[in-house]
């Protein structure tokens, strides 16, 4: 099994591109499905999720093909097979995301009960109360969502009980088929359900209220193809900002979304940063600083991304100060902080909060990654930590950065990776 090599003390400094967004590309290409006519997604970043999506879509008997900028272009029309395997499944949780196309287009599917990082309890309840309230009988039978449907699916009218990014999506995309009107309440906000509504308005969707936490869908018989380029990663972003603010260095964002990231952006301010954007670019240069604790709580968009809640746990390790991060979203996630204090962290965990108080320097140690943003918020205390840090585990950080270790060397990071 892989693992990363880190020798920090570096101050990072240079530019890179942001990659396409994965959690905006999973969905998108789930909503090929719903079309016989073929579609091409553009900006797919090179990711295990996505080749495991794309596996899934050729295991349901979709047609692909790969152009020389490695878009992919879906053909659904060949779409023969009505059910999701656990062997893909098991996986990657967005796997989940078929269940709404197929039911919708076909009629009938069955998906097993999926994957992915062990942060949480992260029930598909809410995708299977919302499908049911449009028509649709399910059954669980031996780990796999049985669904099928009597004619259309019929618009109506759901409260989702918490806000939840993948049920949006599903009951979304299922509900551009419906027969009617669909009103989804307390719906996701975040960028990556506005990019696939945007996906499906260009395929001949008819939403109402992108962004906001009412969305409405009036259903049509059928939608067609389209050729769709899937917005820049918030997450990776991020990610790479805070890698750097932590290291005292400077960067150049290009490709990226700035308002997508104005919450982000204002805890590296507060962190001392200097931040200035324009349309497509952000830069963030520390001046040689040691960044300032901050306080953040994590919360369902526009609020504080639970996926950067890690990475700002370890710039807090080697800030000025005392910083304490809540996490609301995940009751697992506060996890990678023992790995932390393994390296010298001063982390105290109580109930969902973390108080951390910030330490010169980390010293460097193996440590073991347990999901995607905890893999990543080791990487950041490797690249801060005095000597030798081996990142075990990183088949999870494989699932969502494409190339980090290419990236940050690229930025003057010593790290590499090696067979385990």
């Amino acid at each position: 099994m892989d693992n990363l090599l880190i020798h920090g003390g570096q101050t990072l400094a240079g530019q890179l591109r942001v990659s396409g967004a994965k959690n905006a590309a999973l969905p998108i290409l789930a909503a090929t499905l719903l079309t016989s006519e073929k579609t091409t997604v553009r900006n797919l970043p090179h990711l295990h999720d996505i080749t495991t999506m794309v596996e899934l879509l050729g295991s349901l008997g979709a047609d692909l093909m790969v152009d020389e900028k490695l878009a992919i272009e879906v053909d659904a029309g060949t779409v023969n097979v009505l059910r999701a395997p656990y062997e893909l499944v098991k996986t990657m949780r967005a796997s989940i995301l078929v269940l709404g196309p197929l039911l919708a287009r076909f009629g009938h599917v069955e998906v097993s009960f999926p994957g992915g990082c062990a942060i949480g309890s992260r029930p598909v309840d809410l995708h299977l109360k919302g499908l049911e309230a449009m028509g649709a009988e399910i059954q669980i039978e031996e780990g796999y969502i049985k669904a099928r449907r009597k004619g259309r699916l019929q618009g109506a009218d759901i409260t989702l009980e918490t806000v939840t990014v993948g049920g949006t999506e599903n009951l979304l995309m299922a509900a551009t088929l419906a027969e009617g009107k669909t009103i989804i309440r307390n719906a996701a906000r975040e960028p990556e359900v506005v990019d696939l509504a945007q996906c499906l308005c260009a395929m001949g969707a008819k939403i109402s209220g992108i962004g906001s936490s009412t969305l409405e869908i009036e259903g049509v018989p059928s939608l067609h193809g389209a050729d769709y380029t899937v917005m820049p990663d918030r997450i990776e972003a991020g990610t790479y900002l805070v890698a750097v603010a932590a290291t005292g260095g400077r960067l150049r964002l290009e490709g990226a979304v700035p308002h997508h990231l104005d919450i982000v952006l204002e805890k590296l301010r507060e962190a001392s940063a200097s931040v200035t954007i324009g349309d497509d670019w952000i830069e963030l240069d520390m001046e040689g600083r040691r960044p300032k604790a901050v306080t953040i709580t994590t919360a369902p968009y526009p609020g504080f991304p639970t996926d950067m809640q890690a990475q700002f746990t370890a710039l807090n390790t080697v800030a000025v100060g005392v910083g304490r991060v809540t996490e609301t979203v995940f009751e697992n996630r506060l996890i990678q902080t023992h790995e932390m204090n393994r390296m010298g962290a001063q982390i105290s965990i109580e109930g969902n909060m973390a108080m951390i108080v910030g330490q010169e320097k980390l010293k460097g140690a193996p440590v073991m990654a347990s999901d995607l943003r905890a893999s990543a918020s080791l990487v950041i205390a490797g690249l801060v930590a005095e000597g030798q840090t081996r990142v075990d585990r990183i088949y999870h950080i494989d699932r969502g950065y494409e190339c980090i270790e290419e990236k940050l060397q690229s930025l003057g990071a010593d790290i590499r990776r090696q067979p385990g």
